[in-house]
């Protein structure tokens, strides 16, 4: 089975620094094939044989106690992946101020729900299965969205632009 790893918050400060040699180097090690990586954000492509939770458990275990990271890690098949790609219910302006958080566990729909639209705009969100889509036309450097996500986040979660998300479904759909 081909996977895509996305780490939460890597090499954005100098105590989340990891190598991408040292994080290819750890999937290895963790018995995963075909390993690379994109990026220096934390993403990872690999295969392996199981399912992606222990998957997820497996490779924030290895950070955590090989490099000393705690990470979250979020974890999707090329197929699951390939899902987010084609449910996308927005329209891309712009990929590289329209981007998708992937959650770790299904959102809350009813506290989303709640969020009155006027709180973020122009800023927009529409939900997904294990995933949100936004987009952000005034970019990232004060977005009003993430904190009120965050609020109802039922767990780790980690965004990516869409020129990232669909370069990795690239990738992915290539190991």
């Amino acid at each position: 089975m081909r996977y895509v790893a996305l780490l939460r918050g890597i090499n954005v400060s100098p105590a989340t620094t990891v190598a991408m040699a040292d994080l290819r180097a750890l999937l290895g090690r963790l018995g995963y094939g075909n390993v690379r990586t994109h990026l220096r954000s934390g993403n990872a492509l690999f295969t392996a044989d199981g399912d992606a939770e222990p998957i997820s458990a497996a490779i924030e275990r290895g950070l955590r106690e090989e490099l000393g990271l705690s990470a979250a890690v979020i974890v999707r098949t090329a197929g699951q992946l390939r899902a987010v790609v084609e449910r996308n219910p927005l329209e891309v302006r712009d990929p590289a101020r329209f981007a998708v958080v992937f959650l770790s566990r299904p959102p809350d729909r009813e506290g989303l729900a709640s969020i009155d639209p006027a709180a973020y705009a122009p800023e927009e969100m529409r939900m997904g299965e294990r995933e949100l889509y936004v987009y952000f036309p005034d970019g990232l450097r004060r977005p009003k969205l993430p904190p009120l996500l965050e609020k109802y986040s039922t767990g780790p979660v980690t965004m990516r632009n869409w020129n990232t998300v669909t370069r990795l479904l690239a990738l992915a759909e290539d190991l």
